[in-house]
């Protein structure tokens, strides 16, 4: 397939814009400190919500299988909703993981 290299040129600049220009608009626009609390916590927790919503569905195909996705993901929010930090809720959902394919591979085989 052959690229027009204007066209190619074209789509690198408009990607360019599109990716700088939410790192520049804050900068501009918000000159002084943000007083409203509403507007504060909404950009606080931005962006962890587009972190969980990119990673999450994620999840469940990075396994062997759908059920020890769900142990694991069962653990991990089971170990963060009591508080523990974020290594001892990746160890303990990796080792759910690991245990619930040892598990299953022993079920089946």
């Amino acid at each position: 397939m052959q690229y027009d290299l204007t066209r190619v040129l074209i789509c690198v600049a408009i990607m360019a814009f599109v990716s700088y220009l939410p790192r520049v608009l804050p900068v501009t626009v918000f000159r002084k400190q943000i007083k409203s609390r509403f507007v504060r916590s909404f950009l606080d927790y931005t962006p962890y919500a587009v972190l969980g919503a990119l990673t999450f569905p994620d999840v469940f195909f990075s396994t062997g299988s759908i059920c020890s996705a769900l142990v694991g993901t069962a653990v991990a929010c089971f170990f963060g909703y009591r508080g523990k930090s974020l290594v001892v809720v990746a160890v303990a959902a990796i080792a759910a993981v690991y245990i619930a394919e040892m598990i299953s591979g022993m079920m089946i085989g």
